[in-house]
């Protein structure tokens, strides 16, 4: 199916149509950009590339045993598609069909490209346009034109996972595997595994994998912090009884939103009392202080990392049934039958699950260029964390690190459309927020995650005062994003040709 364009666009004969807006990524941002860009500015047109043969992103990318979201879907989901199934935390394939779902019913997947993966993109201030690059499943290239350009491809590659080495691997007998890459023929049916982690994907798989599994021991370094919370949740199950189905959705979603910020809130101010009780909770949960005490208690505060869910307590479970077991050491060197750790215990294994993190990667691995000029992220400040400062008509989506991701992703895609229409009006073709050298900067993300120190390097800025602050507050972005100002003295929108000259004057990003 072509590129679709109004009449008129063709900068010259032969050539693909100018599109209004470009989209990269046909995951759970991507999707609903695209679903948003359609009911706010229903005259656009625009087109998805997708790396990959199918869309879903992060849910159709991971098929390792028990992967779910660890994030509620009443949020997880998007605010104009209430999530309708009964379970809260939901499984890889159910939000996969979920995307799936909501792209065919608003017509989005007739506007996807497969097998196009976005290498670079370019900014022509002479012509207001950016020159996408992508290459196609068959190795060839195609530039695509279009006026404004929303990253929506996430935060990590799907090429490269963190995997670190260790002494000894290659007298290993069994198998290693990540589980970004899992193996579909892989039968581990009454084998001994070794998950090597202690983040999300590792307390996802061990109790999966533990019903299965001969044994399965979670192998750390140092705990994260682990809380328990039911799969269903009887708050939703109690308003779906008493109000329309609509309502329900809605009064959930706003209970939810306001625990979840109240909590953070609660962490961040009195750090020493909530993980008191997250630690005992895990002992409730594992009928033992002493191992909470020594593998569920971490040495940082609540929410520096992101604090791991298990629905219905299924790792905790695992655990106190003996399918599982938690060590927590330093891996010495692998042996052929297994690990070696520093206290001199062994570990023996069939197998070994190197979950081990993500790999950063911005705009999906593309290259940016403005006028020539090659954009370092680094050296760039976010705007309200919806632009990178310098780089005209170019939008991404980046969500929230103690909330669900696509709290912040609705509201960017709703701000994306609020500029276009404010654009338009006004007869405006750029967009841009001008870095200001007067404001401090932060870094972007206040975080200690392994995955994000290892990228500090390439991540952008944020600055310590508004627009340039990236909040991980959904109330606060509400205000701000849904109902603040398009022209806030800060962002400057210009015509063509005013673009063209200020182009000239602006220093390299």
């Amino acid at each position: 199916m072509p590129l679709t364009a109004s009449a008129g666009d063709h900068a010259d004969r032969g050539a693909d149509p100018v599109l209004d807006v470009l989209i990269v990524g046909a995951g759970l941002s991507g999707i609903g950009a695209a679903a948003t860009l359609q009911r706010r500015c229903p005259g656009k047109h625009y087109a998805i590339l997708e790396a990959r043969e199918a869309m879903g992103g992060t849910w159709d990318l991971f098929r390792y045993p028990g992967i779910r979201s660890d994030s509620d879907m009443y949020t997880l989901g998007y605010g104009f598609r209430p999530w309708r199934q009964a379970r809260a935390i939901a499984d890889g394939p159910a939000i996969r069909a979920y995307v799936r779902e909501t792209a065919l019913e608003n017509g989005v997947d007739a506007h996807i490209r497969y097998g196009h993966k976005v290498t670079g993109a370019s900014w022509c201030s002479r012509d207001a346009m950016w020159t996408v690059e992508a290459r196609l499943r068959d190795g060839s290239t195609r530039s695509i034109r279009a006026r404004f350009l929303y990253l929506c491809s996430g935060y990590y590659s799907y090429d490269e996972a963190y995997r670190p080495r260790f002494e000894g691997e290659e007298a290993f007998r069994g198998r290693i595997v990540q589980p970004q890459f899992w193996p579909e023929d892989l039968d581990y049916t009454g084998r001994r595994v070794v998950v090597i982690g202690s983040g999300a994907t590792a307390v996802t798989l061990v109790p999966a994998m533990g019903e299965r599994a001969q044994h399965v021991t979670m192998l750390q370094r140092s705990p994260s912090y682990v809380v328990a919370r039911p799969a269903r949740y009887r708050f939703a199950e109690r308003m779906r009884a008493l109000f329309p189905e609509s309502l329900a959705w809605f009064l959930t979603r706003w209970r939810v939103i306001g625990e979840s910020m109240f909590l953070y809130w609660l962490a961040r101010s009195k750090p020493e009392l909530v993980k008191k009780k997250i630690v005992e909770m895990a002992a409730h949960q594992l009928g033992s202080k002493e191992a909470a005490a020594e593998h569920f208690t971490p040495a940082y505060k609540p929410w520096d990392q992101r604090v791991c869910v298990v629905p219905d307590g299924d790792l905790f479970s695992a655990v106190r049934k003996g399918k599982a077991s938690v060590v927590t050491d330093h891996i010495a060197r692998f042996t052929d039958k297994g690990i070696l750790l520093q206290s001199g215990r062994a570990l023996e294994a069939d197998l070994v699950v190197m979950a081990t993190g993500l790999t950063l990667q911005l705009f999906g691995g593309a290259a940016l260029v403005v006028d020539g000029r090659a954009v370092d992220p680094s050296r760039a400040m976010s705007y309200k964390g919806m632009m990178l400062s310098d780089v005209p008509n170019c939008a991404l989506a980046f969500g929230y690190t103690n909330a669900s991701w696509t709290l912040k992703a609705d509201l960017t895609a709703e701000w994306v459309c609020r500029l276009l229409r404010h654009m338009d009006a006004r007869g405006q073709a750029v967009a841009l927020a001008p870095r200001d050298p007067g404001v401090p900067e932060a870094p972007f993300l206040d975080f200690s995650s392994g995955y994000v120190e290892r990228a500090r390097h390439l991540l952008p800025k944020q600055g310590a005062h508004q627009p340039w602050q990236v909040y991980q507050n959904y109330l606060r972005d509400l205000f701000t994003i849904r109902f603040g100002r398009i022209e806030d003295g800060v962002l400057r929108l210009a015509p063509r040709a005013s673009a063209a000259a200020a182009s000239q004057e602006r220093p390299p990003t």
